[in-house]
């Protein structure tokens, strides 16, 4: 490949992963004023609409007998399960901690394909992935109740949970596509969540009859922006790299998280909190040493 075609590559990661990072802003703020499932539905329908205007180039679609189990538990992981863990956490915790949390997906990943798929996974892997639990886990114990975070160690350990939702997601996901192009494997996602959270938002809460700019804002930014364009320019940058190296790109997502939250919301993490921090990167690092694990492919915030 080229070194033109290599710097759009690695530019489309890039940018993929500010959009991701910037989801948690967002739902922070599309939270603070309607009720958290109606948001989620909400970003599952304009995604689903976007996906059906561009159906067209779907991909190929080569359907066999027994594959519905797979396409249904892909499904309940992400965005079913995976959501309502997501939406749990940030009422709870704060956008940066659950940021923190995502660094840790890489690694479930690899340790997943090893349990799941027999996949080979090294020593130096397995130390960096204790090393970035340990400091997950001091990470949340250091945190206090504030006004950006009222239950931090509840929160993370819900933001955690859907990590695992996503690390299941992949590991299937990685199984079905072959047979499905990843277009068809994330609109089929954002249909079922379209389908899944409606008549659970219309149970937990009323719809909301007022919406602000702002929130109204933050719910197409995360069903146009986040669920379809980080989608479409991450997919491009894989298509273009050997997905080894892309991805190194994804636990770029809590440090645009972190600077976005300390700019946007006015978050801050404690000293503590930074080191903890720092604790978690060197896990990641460390495990990518000499082999990069799976990529958490068709993550969808």
């Amino acid at each position: 490949m080229s070194g033109q075609g290599r710097t759009l590559a690695v530019v489309c990661l890039v940018v993929a992963m500010a959009l991701w990072g910037s989801s948690f802003i967002a739902l922070k703020l599309a939270f603070a004023e309607l009720p958290p499932l109606w948001v989620i539905f909400g970003r599952m329908l304009l995604g689903s609409l976007i996906f059906l205007l561009a159906w067209r180039w779907r991909g190929r679609i080569e359907y066999r007998r027994g594959d519905w189990k797979y396409l249904v538990a892909l499904a309940a992981c992400e965005p079913c399960l995976y959501f309502i863990f997501e939406a749990l956490a940030l009422q709870n915790t704060s956008a940066s901690q659950a940021g923190m949390i995502t660094a840790l997906l890489p690694l479930l990943v690899a340790v997943g394909a090893f349990v799941c798929l027999r996949e080979r996974i090294s020593r130096t892997t397995l130390a960096g992935f204790l090393l970035a639990v340990v400091g997950a886990v001091w990470l949340s114990l250091s945190g206090e109740a504030d006004e950006h975070a009222r239950n931090p160690l509840l929160g993370n350990f819900y933001e955690f949970l859907a990590m695992l939702c996503a690390t299941g997601y992949t590991l299937l996901l990685k199984r079905l596509s072959e047979r499905y192009s990843a277009f068809f494997l994330t609109a089929m996602v954002a249909f079922v969540g379209s389908v899944f959270f409606l008549p659970l938002a219309a149970w937990t809460a009323p719809f909301p009859t007022q919406i602000s700019p702002l929130a109204l804002g933050a719910v197409i930014y995360l069903g146009v922006i986040v669920t379809v364009g980080a989608y479409g320019l991450y997919n491009y940058g894989v298509s273009r790299m050997p997905a080894s190296q892309a991805s190194g790109f994804v636990n770029l997502i809590p440090v645009f998280t972190l600077l976005f939250v300390m700019l946007l919301l006015g978050e801050s993490l404690n000293t503590v909190q930074l080191l903890a921090a720092a604790l978690v990167f060197a896990g990641v690092a460390l495990s990518q040493w000499r082999s990069a694990p799976p990529v958490p492919a068709g993550i969808l915030d």
